[in-house]
């Protein structure tokens, strides 16, 4: 099958313009069978810029076996050969993809629970350590997330790329305005259809995401004020983890932690990963997408978070280069559609009904 000349392109951009590798760099590059061919083309920039790629190959059809089949003692089992190995590592670049999306949808969620907080130091590790790690998570075509976002395989390829290979500079711009606004700002406030809810910013460092972060880009954000939040949610859109779809999330705060939580589907599940370890029922992160590009929701949430005129909350771990403030071994993004809600900053309102009411922005 000929080679998609948009995935060169893409892998280009992740390697030259995301990550910026530099001769001698080790680089990690990750990903399943079915992003084969983007990892091809990551291998092949990364030679040409006189790196050394270290793949890391994803097995198929493993996940399900291992939460059905692994003892205790597997489960509880640190992989201190990976760690090691990412330690080593200067960049990674890790491929989003799955072969089957619902692979883990009949899993223990007990298990899954319990192995997310035997290896989240990895993850924060990579996510967390910009001075001695610089990573990417980068978006490629496949079958099972065209299904997911209820494509055909042509129009979810012509999705992925026109959201990731775009123009960076003047995008990042525009998100730039609304970053300085939101760094002199204190006391934020989602209220509308489906939120009441108020939480503070003070002290906080917001961050843009220009497809540096991840690939596409396209989002601000930043973390409360731990104790800060006080009010509810509702959200419109599934909160996917592990296989499972949960779906009309409501979440109740009182001084930053969730007192009451339901749910019309897996309720469960969304009260396991609340109760993940002290600090996962509280949030780690106030993003807000800015990616014109996105603009229908897929399932996938490397492109949904990015979608313009939503918002999300990020149960758990806040970033260290928010300036951090609560530690967890979840971190999971729910995504809001503010549509017809507003977003008020210091009593004055900066976007309403999706619509920026920021000076110079146009998104």
């Amino acid at each position: 099958m000929p080679l998609d000349l948009r995935t060169r392109k893409l892998a280009q951009l992740a390697v030259r313009y995301s990550v910026f590798v530099k001769p001698g760099e080790k680089v990690m590059i990750s990903g399943g069978v079915e992003s084969i061919p983007m990892l091809v083309e990551l291998y092949k920039e990364i030679i040409l810029q006189k790196a050394h790629p270290i793949i890391r190959f994803r097995l198929p059809d493993v996940s399900d076996f291992f939460y059905k089949y692994a003892t205790k003692e597997q489960i509880e089992r640190f992989p201190e050969e990976l760690m090691d190995t990412v330690k080593k590592v200067d960049k990674y670049i890790g491929v989003y993809t799955d072969l089957n999306t619902k692979e883990l949808t009949s899993a223990n969620s007990k298990k899954i629970s319990a192995r997310q907080k035997i290896i989240h130091s990895i993850s924060t590790y990579i996510c967390n350590e910009k001075d001695k790690i610089r990573r990417c998570t980068i978006a490629y075509p496949v079958i099972a997330l065209a299904q997911d976002a209820e494509m055909s395989l042509t129009e979810y390829e012509n999705f992925v790329y026109q959201a990731c290979l775009q123009d960076w500079e003047k995008l990042g711009r525009q998100m730039d305005k609304i970053k300085n606004v939101f760094e002199k700002g204190k006391n934020v406030h989602l209220i509308g259809e489906g939120v009441d809810l108020k939480f503070s910013i003070a002290g906080k460092n917001v961050v843009a995401d220009k497809g540096e972060e991840n690939m596409p880009g396209g989002e601000l954000f930043m973390a409360p004020v731990r104790e800060s939040l006080n009010g509810w949610i509702k959200f419109d859109y599934p909160a996917i983890e592990s296989g499972k779809e949960v779906t009309d999330i409501f979440l109740k705060f009182e001084n930053g932690k969730v007192i009451e939580s339901t749910a019309s589907k897996n309720e469960d599940f969304l009260k396991q990963m609340l109760a993940t370890d002290e600090n996962s029922s509280y949030v780690g992160e106030f993003g807000i997408g800015c990616n014109p590009k996105i603009k229908k929701f897929t399932k996938a949430l490397l492109f949904d978070e990015k979608i313009g005129g939503t918002i999300h909350l990020a149960l758990g771990q806040a970033y260290k280069e928010n300036g951090g403030g609560n530690d967890s071994a979840i971190h999971w993004d729910i995504v809001k559609d503010m549509r017809k809600s507003k977003i008020i900053l210091d009593n004055n309102v900066v976007q309403e009904n999706a619509k920026w009411k920021i000076k110079g922005v146009k998104l």
